[in-house]
């Protein structure tokens, strides 16, 4: 493997933005570059985050209160940085992940109204001074990625939300984006496939 410095690259985006697929592309693209990157996924990456993201996610949870809902994708952050994303960084190995703490920012803090300020002390008492390198937003209209993910058949306790939540929520990712133009890299997936991956491997250019 070619020697570089560990590298922390998060993919953000709603549901139906296509994470899934273009993940599988990023991580081909630094697997032919001599990188093999630790893939992981938030909320989860862990057995114990795993078990707490099946209980954010069912769809027979009613009634969780909002401080509840952030404290748990904390939770199980913290294991996650404890267990898989610490170590790998400081084996020198990169790290490749399925969302991080910007998409508390914008689902809890956007989408749930709560605001930056309970993200920012959480975010500072689990991962310090720990952020990503490159953070991809895969940017779609909410009414475009719903469609997405009605297509694909039963949806989960995030997915039942209505628009209006998804776009509180984008525009979180948005604002945070324009915040940070250093780090993010706003992807517009609204458009033919091989114009997405060739947008996301220019933007991936800058890590090698």
């Amino acid at each position: 493997m070619v020697e570089r410095r560990a590298r922390f690259v998060t993919v953000e985006g709603l549901e139906g933005a296509g994470k899934s697929t273009h993940l599988a592309a990023i991580r081909a693209w630094m697997e032919a570059r001599g990188v093999a990157p630790v893939v992981t996924r938030e909320p989860g990456g862990t057995p114990i985050g795993e078990r707490v993201r099946s209980l954010l996610l069912d769809p027979e949870v009613r009634g969780m209160a909002d401080l509840t809902e952030l404290l748990l994708v904390f939770a199980a952050r913290a294991q996650h940085l404890h267990e898989v994303i610490e170590p790998a960084l400081a084996a020198g190995r990169w790290v490749l992940s399925d969302r991080f703490t910007d998409a508390t920012y914008a689902y809890q803090g956007g989408g749930r109204g709560m605001g930056a300020a309970p993200v920012e002390v959480l975010e500072r008492l689990v991962q310090g001074a720990l952020r990503p390198d490159l953070t991809l937003l895969l940017d779609v209209p909410p009414a475009v990625g719903l469609a997405r993910v009605g297509a694909r058949g039963e949806v989960d306790r995030f997915e039942r939300e209505a628009v209006a939540f998804f776009e509180r929520t984008r525009s979180a990712y948005l604002a945070r984006a324009a915040a940070a133009p250093e780090r993010y890299r706003v992807i517009d997936t609204d458009r033919p496939l091989d114009q997405v991956a060739a947008a996301i491997e220019a933007a991936l250019e800058g890590l090698v």
